[in-house]
């Protein structure tokens, strides 16, 4: 018999790796070891844990690197190498919100620019195949802080050069992008995917379709999240207007048509347009970095799940994507999570056969989750018997 453990993080209580060894040590308790032949896959969405599932499905490496953060504060962060020519990184570990004391988040002060550090040190490794989670992020600079640190540079009226952060946008009057390293250098976006001129191959993974400006874009829809009172919004939405009509009189293209430009504080616009990023959806470019479908081959039952499940499990997150291919395959899937909202039920119509949760009717959040490897494992137990 062969199972398939495929489940994303429980939030503050399990990792998706912890999650994998409970489930193989409730299959043996109820089917035995004999001929039961279990593999872990931890996965992510493109959030958070992402280099670490790739790395650990891939046996790669981390590479640690000195950074500016997100208020240009010196840091260490890591890119994954899940071989010698291939980086994976995430751009909160150098620009995240998570980075910022909830009394200093101000989106006009904080930059993307240790996200492009993290880039050149990949290329400064050699690495040419480069894939960038951009979910989590601290900044509303529209990707300057990122491109300011690849040697392009923002200028205003009087032609000197601005910083890389969220109140300056207002002010780009022009971008030189001579010094943009030769490495990268990206053709400009032609709504296909890009290599640069030195074969450099950047994926951005990204799941939001946001638009660079707008009621639905960068500014109005995650300011807020990153500090943005009504007031710092507006100016800098209207930044982010002034920066937009700059690329497009730079660049000729206009960056709200860009599906995701408006991703990570406008770092989508930055990533496709001058580095020629190809956006791809982050829980599938993870299933494909660890060769999730070749897992598939001779499979029984697949098991997934998250902490919670709602409607938003079915937008781009690790149970639908997991569920869609399982389903591609004809195998069933089972999502065990910590717990189930209504809308939950939409997993149903993306390849999840089953949904359980680990979590009684009308028990606490807090002792849910002080209890939640006790009551995984128990769920677990009674999932497999059920399923024999």
């Amino acid at each position: 018999m062969k199972l398939i453990f495929a489940s994303d993080s429980f939030k503050g209580t399990l990792s998706s790796s912890e999650i994998c060894v409970l489930l193989e040590k409730a299959a043996k308790e109820v089917f035995g070891e004999e001929n039961l032949n279990c593999i872990g896959l931890p996965v992510a969405d493109g959030g958070e844990g992402t280099v670490d599932a790739v790395l650990a499905a891939r046996h790669g490496k981390k590479i640690r690197v000195q950074v500016h953060g997100p208020l240009m504060e010196e840091q260490e962060a890591y890119i994954g190498c899940p071989d010698p020519d291939h980086a994976v990184m995430e751009m909160s570990a150098a620009s995240g919100l998570i980075l910022v004391p909830e009394a200093l988040r101000n989106p006009l002060r904080t930059t993307s620019y240790g996200t492009g550090e993290m880039i050149l040190a990949a290329l400064n490794l050699g690495i040419r195949d480069i894939t960038i989670a951009i979910g989590g992020s601290a900044t509303n600079d529209g990707g300057m802080g990122c491109l300011s640190a690849l040697g392009v540079r923002f200028l205003d009226e009087s032609g000197k050069v601005l910083a890389g952060v969220g109140e300056n946008l207002e002010k780009v009057r022009d971008i030189d992008i001579d010094g943009l390293d030769m490495r990268i250098r990206g053709m400009i976006h032609s709504g296909k995917p890009a290599l640069s001129t030195q074969g450099v191959n950047l994926t951005v993974m990204c799941d939001v379709t946001n638009p660079l400006c707008g009621e639905m874009g960068a500014t109005r829809v995650y300011g807020p999240q990153k500090g943005g009172t009504p007031e710092v919004i507006e100016r800098l939405e209207l930044g982010m207007q002034n920066y937009r009509d700059v690329i497009q009189r730079k660049m000729g293209v206009d960056a709200d048509t860009i599906p995701g430009s408006g991703a990570a504080g406008g770092l989508g616009a930055a990533l496709s347009i001058f580095l020629g990023g190809e956006m791809r959806s982050g829980v599938n470019t993870v299933l494909d970095l660890i060769g999730f479908d070749r897992y598939l081959e001779g499979a029984d039952l697949v098991i997934t799940g998250e902490g919670r499940a709602d409607a938003q499990s079915c937008c781009g997150k690790v149970m639908q994507g997991v569920g869609q291919r399982a389903k591609a395959a004809g195998i069933p899937v089972i999502g065990l999570c910590g717990s189930l909202d209504e809308g939950a039920k939409k997993l149903l119509d993306h390849g999840i056969t089953k949904l359980l949760a680990t979590s009684e009717p009308g028990m606490p959040l807090e002792e849910a989750m002080r209890r939640a490897e006790e009551l995984y494992y128990r769920s677990a137990v009674r999932m497999f018997k059920e399923w024999k």
